[in-house]
């Protein structure tokens, strides 16, 4: 009995944490499957086509409209979080190579605790600073030891999307109440989307026409690295303070590291291992915590 008990303490602790490690995990991939697979020219349709039918999907399933406030609200969520923000990582991607594209958005630690600690009055803690000291040490490894000639452009629009994301992240969390996340994902994806064919169609015209390996890249990118990467993504700012989400977010470059460098052609030097190791590390800091010891109480009541 005391084993069963010990055993679900600890799924009650880690919970959270492994459900919102999808989210980054599936952003990550996305940087692999953008890179290799997806069209170059249009990045505009190649966004919409990410985030509309993800949207209209989750939508089915959540079966509920907004009402009052969050018609507006959808509106900001869905242009920090998805309109804008699909399209510079999409850019992003083609870019970079797909560890660096992903690894520069792993600073985000630092925007997200930023924005958390002006718009929520959430002071980070000193575990969530030494984490995202330690991941963002990591992260310069992989990304200032890269092999190959770094785009500019593609790292202003990696870290304009880290800082437009941070604060729509934020900004869920602080506007949040008893609205299920789908639902919320699903309004943001939507509104996003329309954007994005929007602006789409007045710049690059008619969509561009698919191979059947591309359509098959956007289905992955729409439905499984969208749809169930936000969803976790989402529930984990509901029920994690928003540091620790943020560097749990460093997994999002460690997938794309990965990926990179088992599936293309990208080769690891040992320090950018080493950045590896210290992103690792850095999630650790903020999830694991130490156990606590027992504490005898005497019969008079005090505590030794």
């Amino acid at each position: 009995m005391e084993t069963k008990t010990r055993w679900v303490r600890a799924w009650r602790r880690v919970r959270w944490p492994l459900v919102t490690a999808i989210g980054p995990v599936a952003f990550g991939t996305a940087y692999f499957v953008t890179h290799e697979y997806l069209p170059v020219d249009a990045p505009l349709w190649g966004s919409a086509i990410r985030a509309f039918p993800a949207g209209l999907v989750l939508l089915v399933f959540a079966r509920r409209l907004p009402a009052g406030a969050w018609w507006w609200r959808s509106a900001v969520l869905g242009t920090l979080n998805m309109g804008a923000f699909f399209f510079l990582v999409y850019v992003a991607a083609q870019l970079l190579p797909s560890s660096v594209a992903a690894s520069v958005m792993s600073v985000s630690p630092f925007a997200i605790a930023a924005c958390a600690w002006a718009l929520l009055r959430e002071r980070p803690t000193s575990r969530v600073v030494v984490g995202a000291v330690v991941g963002a040490a990591g992260v310069l490894l992989i990304v200032g030891t890269a092999r190959g000639e770094l785009d500019g452009w593609g790292i202003a629009a990696s870290l304009a999307s880290m800082v437009l994301s941070s604060i729509g992240a934020i900004l869920t969390r602080r506007w949040r109440d008893d609205t299920p996340i789908l639902a919320i994902t699903a309004w943001q994806l939507v509104v996003g989307g329309v954007e994005l064919i929007a602006a789409a169609a007045l710049v690059e015209g008619a969509p561009p026409a698919l191979a059947p390996v591309e359509i098959a890249a956007f289905a992955y990118v729409s439905l499984g690295a969208t749809a169930v990467g936000f969803v976790c993504w989402f529930t984990g700012f509901r029920h994690l303070p928003a540091g620790v989400v943020g560097v749990i977010g460093l997994l999002n470059p460690l997938t794309g590291v990965a990926l990179g460098t088992v599936l293309g052609d990208e080769v690891l030097t040992w320090l950018q291992v080493v950045g590896v190791c210290l992103v690792i590390s850095s999630i650790a800091v903020v999830n694991l915590r130490p156990r606590r010891t027992r504490v005898r109480v005497r019969a008079t009541g005090s505590v030794r």
